[in-house]
């Protein structure tokens, strides 16, 4: 699965990093990013529930599951 967060749109809730935190992180500033390896999701079953957790949108989800 692909996994795109828009960077101009998030604004560091991080609600991603509570729904799935064995895939999203917060970076220095705050803001959503991806633990390195997991840029697929990784099949974490709670991938699309964190993209919904977005108050913003900030998270697109594409691709079949990984």
């Amino acid at each position: 699965m692909d996994i795109h967060i828009d960077t101009d749109v998030c604004i560091g809730a991080g609600q991603c990093a509570l729904a799935a935190p064995g895939v999203f992180t917060q970076d220095d500033d705050g803001f959503s990013a991806l633990l390195p390896g997991r840029e697929d999701g990784g099949g974490d079953p709670m991938l699309r529930e964190a993209a919904r957790a977005c108050p913003v949108g900030a998270i697109k989800l594409s691709g079949p599951p990984g």
